[in-house]
């Protein structure tokens, strides 16, 4: 598995890398200013930090992982309470998702996406050896998740709040829920949401938007008019880096969630096929390496469920930038700006790594885990055995 391992990191830093020239590139202006090198010098200093942890990450002990989830999750929770506190979130466009520092931001729902993981992975670990049924095992570690998309629903976010959701899913049903039960989640889930859409005239409007511009382009939102503008006119090659025009005021949000529009103007067809070939190596090596450590539930659920969580995301991304979705602002990983997302994204892809290297795992059990406290009391037992059988 060192091929794999390797190239997981590789295509990490070739998505990060590819991130760092279009967010320099998409920041450009029409009459370049000190405000392109400040975009440019913030994403070095999100990324150098990105890196450093990512790096402390993938030497952190299996165990040490396994301990911190519920306090990590349970940080994550009051972040997204406080952020919705008068005076304590920051506002802006009529959402309150962050908190600022100086010319700083934190948005803690990203954290919430990393802390969620190891949460389920560990009470799905952890869990005794008895069957898990409905009410004791599958609806309280719904119900949990559900309250965090409640948490992010009201700031509101609705695309952050129905990724969480439809992650924790995904991450349950790789735990052992059986497939009926997802079906019913589906059931009850589905039309929840078409009445959160109903609800709010804007969704509606969105929505509608989107369906129209399946027939005519004039009527879909303009944001996914501008991306496929840039787009179509990239052709095979682009027009070269730094050259699109879209990004000079026409293209909203360039630098953040529609880079991926200004990679297809400026690299083309070329470009935008290379960063779906990184993020599909990305997968198939996560999935790789999380297979190695099948024997082990906690480490195999983390690092499972982290890597589809960062592909999912890109889809999500690439599917609103392409017109496939309809428009929701989620960021593209390690590409789009941003420190939050940039640093979770790449702290998941440590965990990653240092989960399945050889040596960090423990020897459990599918069905169960077994703690370090009982690890210890084991060994002790099969030491004073062999102490006896030596005696006699």
């Amino acid at each position: 598995m060192q091929l794999e391992r390797k190239l997981l990191i590789l295509t990490t830093a070739a998505l990060a890398g590819l991130g760092l020239l279009m967010v320099y590139s998409s920041s450009i202006t029409a009459r370049p200013s000190f405000t392109d090198q400040k975009y440019l010098s913030r994403q070095l200093m999100f990324l150098a930090a990105g890196v450093v942890a990512a790096s402390v990450a993938a030497r952190l002990p299996r165990e040490f992982l396994y301990q911190i989830a519920y306090p990590l999750f349970v940080v994550s929770v009051g972040l997204l309470v406080a952020v919705l506190i008068p005076g304590v979130g920051t506002v802006r466009n009529g959402a309150q998702r962050w908190f600022s520092f100086g010319s700083m931001t934190l948005q803690p729902s990203e954290l919430a996406k990393f802390a969620m993981v190891l949460f389920l992975a560990r009470s799905l670990a952890s869990r005794g050896r008895g069957p898990a049924g409905l009410l004791n095992t599958w609806l309280p570690l719904l119900l949990v998740p559900s309250f965090v998309s409640g948490l992010v629903l009201y700031e509101p976010d609705f695309g952050t709040a129905a990724y969480l959701l439809v992650c924790a899913v995904v991450v349950l049903f790789l735990g052992g829920m059986p497939a009926w039960y997802l079906a019913g989640v589906l059931a009850a889930v589905v039309p929840l949401g078409g009445l959160l859409v109903a609800i709010e005239p804007y969704r509606i409007k969105r929505i509608l938007q989107f369906a129209q511009g399946w027939t005519d382009p004039a009527a879909a939102p303009y944001q996914v008019q501008q991306s496929l503008v840039a787009i179509g006119s990239g052709g095979l090659w682009g027009t070269g880096l730094g050259q699109g025009w879209q990004k000079l005021g026409f293209l909203p949000e360039a630098n953040t969630d529609f880079v991926f529009a200004v990679v297809g103007e400026e690299l083309g067809l070329v470009g935008t096929l290379t960063v779906l070939a990184l993020w599909a190596t990305l997968l198939v090596c996560g999935v790789r390496l999380a297979s190695q450590v099948r024997g082990d539930k906690f480490a195999y659920l983390v690092s499972l469920g982290l890597v589809v969580e960062l592909v999912f995301q890109a889809i999500v991304n690439i599917g609103v930038v392409t017109g496939s979705l309809p428009p929701k602002g989620i960021s593209l990983p390690f590409m789009s700006a941003g420190g939050s997302n940039l640093i979770v994204s790449l702290v998941s892809v440590g965990v990653v790594i240092g989960l399945t290297r050889e040596g960090n795992c423990c020897e459990a059990t599918w069905g169960a885990e077994t703690s370090h406290n009982n690890l210890a009391r084991h060994r002790e037992y099969v030491r004073s055995r062999r102490e006896l059988l030596h005696e006699t």
